[in-house]
């Protein structure tokens, strides 16, 4: 496939090409003709190769308030591309390369993304809710009928066209194959980068992973590269045993088989007392209490990575916490894109990382609306879309 055929014939012009819509929550999305306009001034306009679907989509599809809810929209942020044109001021990327946009920014130019202590970015990072990162609710999408879509967390990728600020725009290796490398957009980062980042799991520690969707069993997968001895997944559905086992998954607790006894109480007893480190992968108050009160005291660390729906407090009791337990959250797994995907892509093409594995499904574009009934129903991991097909 030439990834870079008739990137330029449409330089400075709006694209009409094919756009997955949400015109109304849980409905089916409408594959429709729409207009792309050019990038502006520290944009890039990208050719979608592949992109998956992530329970993040499926959230906001389902969401009917405002302020997050905003039709029509094209959802999507888990993508791989190759750049067809660039605005003013946009440096370091040219036409044809493979590039993966990335709902989390990274500027570069304030102190938090200058820091080694976290992945913020101080100059972008509060604002989720403006259409375009540098020019508020101005759109770079038109239906057939002249009316503003709305995008979707900078992103965009149901769309064979999208334009994103370089913000949010990572450069990659094109040996990487797409549709791999499109995992690297959201949820397999966030996994791997939590237990590498935000966790820093040691070798010979011991693990429990709450939830085995895609972000679980990258965790999982971070670990079993990290040399954890004991991996512990903790999920409903009793399939993901053997699902996780090639990400490192050791040992696993269906809560529905352990009737009125706790899961923290069967950890603490797997493990003589708790896990080194512990994950809650699904955004659930009550399993971020669980995996807090199923790591070690003295040491245990808790990292939270699912988003409850209504941001309800959590219950922690503050004496465990003087006893030496800590807990954070991480957004898009402590990783800064720019950075540390590169690095993703080359531990992969050197085989020290397994990303086979969580890729069940590929349909084409046209199938979209399969791909959210097959995640809604639980039966994949991740489906790629290919837009071509």
């Amino acid at each position: 496939m030439d990834k870079t055929s008739s990137l330029s014939i449409n330089e400075g012009k709006p694209i009409r090409c094919k756009a997955a819509i949400c015109r109304k929550a849980g409905e089916a999305l409408v594959i429709e003709e729409i207009q792309v306009d050019p990038p502006q001034a520290y944009e890039v306009r990208i050719k979608i190769l592949c992109t998956s679907l992530c329970h993040s989509d499926v959230t906001f599809w389902k969401l009917d308030s405002e302020p997050l809810a905003r039709f029509p929209r094209i959802l999507g942020h888990e993508a791989v591309g190759v750049v067809e044109s660039i605005g003013e001021n946009v440096d370091g990327f040219k036409q044809g390369d493979v590039v993966l946009p990335v709902f989390h920014p990274q500027c570069e130019e304030c102190k938090d993304c200058k820091s080694s202590k976290s992945n913020w970015c101080a100059k972008y990072t509060d604002d989720f809710l403006s259409n375009t990162r540098r020019y508020g609710m101005s759109s770079r999408f038109k239906d057939s009928t002249g009316q503003d879509i709305h995008h979707f967390i900078f992103v965009s990728s149901f769309s064979e066209y999208t334009v994103v600020d370089i913000a949010h725009l990572v450069k990659i290796s094109d040996e990487i194959p797409v549709h791999i490398a499109a995992l690297l957009a959201c949820g397999v980062s966030t996994g791997v980068g939590a237990a590498w980042k935000v966790a820093d799991v040691e070798e010979g520690s011991t693990v429990a992973i709450f939830g085995l969707g895609a972000v679980g069993l990258a965790v999982a997968e971070g670990a079993r590269a990290r040399g954890a001895a004991k991996i512990i997944g903790v999920d409903l559905n009793p399939d993901k045993f053997e699902i996780g086992k090639p990400f490192g998954i050791t040992d696993f607790i269906n809560p529905a088989s352990i009737g009125e006894t706790k899961i923290s109480e069967v950890i603490k007893e797997m493990t003589e007392g708790g896990v080194d480190y512990s994950f809650e992968c699904i955004g659930l108050t009550s399993l971020m209490e669980e995996a807090f009160n199923s790591t070690r005291t003295g040491s245990g660390k808790t990292v939270i990575l699912g988003m409850t729906k209504d941001g309800f407090p959590i219950s922690l009791g503050s004496y465990e916490l003087l006893r030496g337990r800590s807990i954070c959250g991480t957004l898009f797994g402590g990783l800064k894109p720019k950075h540390d995907i590169p690095m993703l892509v080359d531990r992969y093409l050197k085989k020290e990382l397994n990303l086979n594995g969580f890729i069940t499904h590929e349909l084409g574009f046209g199938e979209i609306n399969k791909a959210f009934d097959l995640l809604v129903e639980g039966k994949s991991i991740r489906c790629i879309l290919w837009m071509d097909k």
